[in-house]
């Protein structure tokens, strides 16, 4: 299925790109000495360096690695790193003007392309979009559906709700219980705007009101959604499934992609290996640590379990050949880290040039954007990282930053800590 390509503002003219050791992102090897040049914000040329052009900008990379714009397929922009008492307290405004924060550090890690699995309203996709506000190319799911007190429901016990339900702007909860619930909101989620449908066949565990084994919609519900996309031209349709089950019903259901995957069977992983499910395991967030001095030891215990047997289940679902998309769950786990999710994949079971895959192509074709996004090929847009270690040697480098020299966005300089690229243009 291909995608509409959410745009960006894009460079004008010719530039070319020299001298850099190239990771195209397709799982070829490494290219020495390689150029790419760009055209208007478009590849145009790939391959061994070519005789200077007096007529032509041309920025020498010797030295330094040259990669493809990275792909989160996971995150939560909206969520911002402040407690419910200093959001209530805010105006609308500190909100939008600290996710526009968070959307310039997600970018400047190296990530040009991000999907937003609940929480911001298609007003970011378009602003980005426009050139408004710098930040990756945004594919939104806006909510995610889930039953009455389920992962989807912020609803606490006592009837409130938390500062986030409740912000001008925020999109309503998919709070779905009957098939005719199911039709209403995902229709209006498609009216709004939605790039992707989340839906939610687990509960999970920062919700307020559910556990992780409890069942959320149903296999019938997730195809019954799988088709009501089929029938406005298609979107990928992602569950959030932390258990056996949740999965299960997911992939039966046409689910395109699995987000988490915690506790997979063996019978499961050769489903998915059979239907080209895709997994995002959000191992950033899957492995963050607790504080020991907040945490009780009951806690610690219990998050050491889920470590180990979340850790056992992707590395099954990876050497089975289940393919896999870079997502980071980020807001959960830290923004502007994105890229800490390489080294993670490695630790499943990727080799680090696989982990860049599925952190570029493998994320595009997710998104069904591959025609356009996720290598470096002629014919697709100047999505590019400069890099100042080499990623297959130390692919947790990129973890920091401050190893993303350069970012391109279409062309477009976006990010340029050496000066490099801005003074040959």
């Amino acid at each position: 299925m291909a995608a509409r390509l959410p745009t960006t503002p894009h460079a004008d003219g010719v530039l070319r790109l020299v001298g850099a050791t190239l990771v195209d992102g397709t799982g070829a090897p490494p290219r020495a000495d390689a150029e790419v040049e760009l055209r208007d914000g478009d590849v145009t040329y790939v391959g061994p360096r070519r005789a200077p052009a007096a007529d032509v900008p041309t920025v020498d990379l010797s030295g330094r690695w040259l990669l493809p714009g990275f792909v989160d397929a996971h995150v939560h922009l909206s969520m911002v790193p402040t407690t419910p008492e200093e959001q209530r307290a805010r105006f609308p405004e500190e909100h939008v003007l600290e996710v526009a924060e968070v959307l310039r550090s997600t970018l400047h890690a190296g990530v040009t392309t991000a999907r937003d699995l609940d929480g911001l309203t298609p007003g970011y996709r378009d602003a980005v979009a426009r050139g408004t506000v710098v930040g990756p190319r945004l594919h939104l799911a806006i909510a995610m559906l889930s039953p009455t007190g389920g992962h989807a429901d912020p609803v606490r016990p006592n009837g409130s709700l938390p500062a986030w339900a409740v912000r001008p702007g925020m999109p309503a909860p998919g709070v779905v219980d009957t098939d005719e619930d199911v039709v209403r909101t995902v229709r209006s989620l498609l009216r709004t705007g939605a790039d992707a449908i989340k839906v939610s066949t687990s509960g999970g565990v920062g919700s307020p009101t559910d556990d992780p084994d409890d069942v959320g919609i149903t296999e019938d519900q997730v195809r019954l959604v799988v088709h009501l996309v089929g029938e406005r031209g298609g979107r990928p349709v992602t569950a959030h499934a932390l258990t056996d089950a949740a999965v299960r019903a997911a992939v039966l259901g046409g689910a395109a992609s699995i987000e988490h995957g915690y506790d997979l069977h063996d019978e499961t992983i050769a489903l998915m290996v059979e239907r080209g499910t895709v997994l995002v395991p959000t191992l950033s967030t899957l492995l963050r640590e607790l504080d020991p001095s907040t945490a009780s030891a009951e806690r610690l215990a219990q998050r050491a379990a889920l470590h180990a047997r979340g850790l056992d289940s992707v590395r099954r679902a990876v050497a089975a050949g289940v393919p896999v998309a870079l997502g980071t769950d980020a807001g959960v786990h830290p923004h502007g880290r994105n890229l800490a999710e390489l080294a993670r994949l490695v630790q499943v079971g990727l080799s680090p040039l696989d982990a860049i895959t599925a952190g570029t192509l493998q994320g595009a074709r997710l998104l069904g954007l591959e025609a356009r996004l996720g290598s470096v090929e002629p014919g697709k847009a100047g999505d590019l990282v400069v890099s100042g270690v080499d990623p297959l040697a130390d692919v947790g480098a990129l973890a920091d930053a401050a190893s993303v020299r350069a970012v391109l966005q279409a062309g477009r300089v976006v990010k340029d800590l050496d000066g490099l690229v801005t003074t040959a243009s």
